[in-house]
Order: structure tokens, then C-alpha cells, then sequence
């Protein structure tokens, strides 16, 4: 999945510490990311960035430290509008998802994911005075009222509901993803995880769900995400009632039919091929 990237390491520690010449300059736009990309990302480097300022007579925007890919840190920053560095461009982050290495794609969604907080939170919501940026720890504070803001991280379940040689496929409706999903969605305030599954199933396709169990979880920082895959059995036998606002297809799908994963990053994709070589092995998911 995205997050294996062994033997390499991230480090989200929060620190307060200055850029060297080789760190990793980050910065979005809209859901762009600027970087090269010339048959593997390439970030922009901190002492190519200075150099670019310099030469424009501009002067080099602040930074936030966001993590470190073993030795390699990397920061947030905003760009001029008009820069031009050879190479680089403003990428959509769905074409990210398809580019290597495995370990610049989860720095560059990670990164989008701490962007999206730092943007979304730039004033208190109880007393809507601007925030600060703690020295301390990966927090927003209001210095008048000290409400206390922490990264959003949205907890949510992807389900393989099976039934016998069969898992229920899915694909969304109005999204720019088109290929099989399984069925998913957020936790709802007071509910358990296994709860969600629950609801969700009988939300999206009208069916009731049995056997619960735990597979793995997974960041997922395109969406603020903490995804948590469950698989469950078919409870009893009905009409797909399909949820057309959410999906544009749900159909059970023979594991012999499941297709292969080519990008190796979502923890749907995984879930699918997990089903898929157990049945080919004679076990139970």
C-alpha cells in the first residue's frame, strides 16, 4: 500500500528546525502539486528555490516543516504565481497516484494532507481571531480564546462484503476515479467502526452484513483519511438496492474475475486481491 515504503521511514515528529540546501520543497494549488516528473517525481530542493529567488529579486516565503523520509526533511511553502523552474509544473494529484517512487507519492498526499489542514485553519472557529502556529507540537492555538486545533484525520471503513466465490464490487457515481471500488464511508459520531459497516451496506446496496472482521487500516492524506478495511459475509440473500447518488454500479464479481493491481497503493485495491488469492488457495477471507 502507499505507506510501505520499507526500508525507508517517515518521521511525522514534529520539530522546529531550519531547511538545509537538500530539503524538499513542497507547495499546491487548487489539488496540484509542483514537481518534475520525468519517469519519477523529482521535489524541488530548498537551495534551488533560494537560487530561484535570488535571481527574481523575490524574497524567499516562509516554510513549515512537515516530516522527513529518512534523511530527506520536507516543508510546506507557497510559490510566486509567475515562477518557471525547468522541469516543474503543477501536477493533479490523481495522476500523482500513478507516479514513482512509491515513497515521493505517499510524501507528496501526506503533504497534501497536513496542506489541506493548515489551509482550511487559519482562523478560531470559536472566536474567529487568526491562529498560531505552535512551537511545541503539530497544533493550531487561538492566542485570545486558546481553543487548541489538531489535524483533521476522518476516520472511515472499506468493506469486502463476500458472499461464498463472490465480492461486491463497486464503482462511484460523478467521480474522477472509474475503476472497481468497494463499498466505503465515514464513521458517523457514536458509532463503532464495525457499526459503520453495518450502515453502510444497507445505505449503498440494501443488504444486511454478518462475520465482521478487521483486515488492516491505511492514511489515506488525499482525502484527510485513516481508512480501516473490514470483511464481512452476506448475512441473507436480497436485491442489490443500489444507492445511485454515491455509485453508479455495485455487482457481485467472481474472485476468479477480480482484476490485478497495478499500482500497489490503496488499501481497496489490496483488499481485492486478498480475496481473490484466498479463494485461489481454498481459504476464507
Amino acid at each position: 500500500m502507499i505507506q510501505d515504503i520499507y526500508p525507508m521511514k517517515l518521521d511525522n515528529a514534529f520539530q522546529m528546525k531550519e531547511p538545509d540546501a537538500d530539503s524538499r520543497i513542497l507547495a499546491f494549488r487548487d489539488r496540484t502539486v509542483y514537481l518534475k516528473n520525468e519517469g519519477e517525481i523529482t521535489f524541488l530542493k530548498y537551495h534551488v528555490w533560494v537560487e530561484y529567488c535570488k535571481t527574481h529579486h523575490k524574497k524567499v516565503p516562509g516554510l513549515v516543516y512537515l516530516f522527513s523520509v529518512d534523511d530527506i526533511s520536507f516543508y510546506l511553502t507557497e510559490l510566486y504565481e509567475d515562477v518557471e523552474i525547468p522541469g516543474f509544473m503543477y501536477h493533479k494529484l490523481f495522476a500523482v497516484r500513478s507516479m514513482k517512487p512509491k515513497e515521493r507519492v505517499f510524501a507528496a498526499t501526506t503533504a497534501w494532507h497536513l496542506y489541506v489542514w493548515y489551509r482550511d485553519n487559519q482562523f478560531c472557529g470559536r472566536c474567529a481571531h487568526p491562529l498560531v502556529h505552535s512551537r511545541t507540537e503539530r497544533m493550531l492555538q487561538c492566542p485570545v480564546c486558546n481553543n487548541m486545533v489538531f489535524p483533521k484525520i476522518a476516520p472511515a471503513v472499506i468493506i469486502g462484503l463476500t458472499n461464498n466465490d463472490q465480492i461486491m464490487m463497486t464503482k462511484y457515481a460523478g467521480r474522477e476515479y472509474k475503476r472497481y471500488a468497494l463499498i466505503a464511508g465515514f464513521t458517523e459520531i457514536g458509532e463503532t467502526a464495525e457499526e459503520t459497516v453495518h450502515r453502510e451496506v444497507m445505505e449503498e446496496v440494501g443488504l444486511k452484513v454478518k462475520n465482521i472482521r478487521y483486515y488492516k487500516s491505511q492514511p489515506w492524506g488525499f482525502d484527510s483519511n485513516l481508512l480501516m478495511g473490514f470483511f464481512c459475509d452476506l448475512a441473507e440473500e436480497g436485491e442489490i438496492r443500489l444507492e445511485e447518488e454515491e455509485l453508479s454500479l455495485a455487482e457481485w464479481v467472481d474472485y476468479r474475475d477480480v482484476p490485478d493491481d497495478p499500482e500497489g497503493l490503496s488499501l481497496t485495491r489490496e483488499m481485492m486481491t486478498y480475496f481473490r488469492k484466498q479463494r485461489e488457495q481454498g481459504l476464507n477471507s
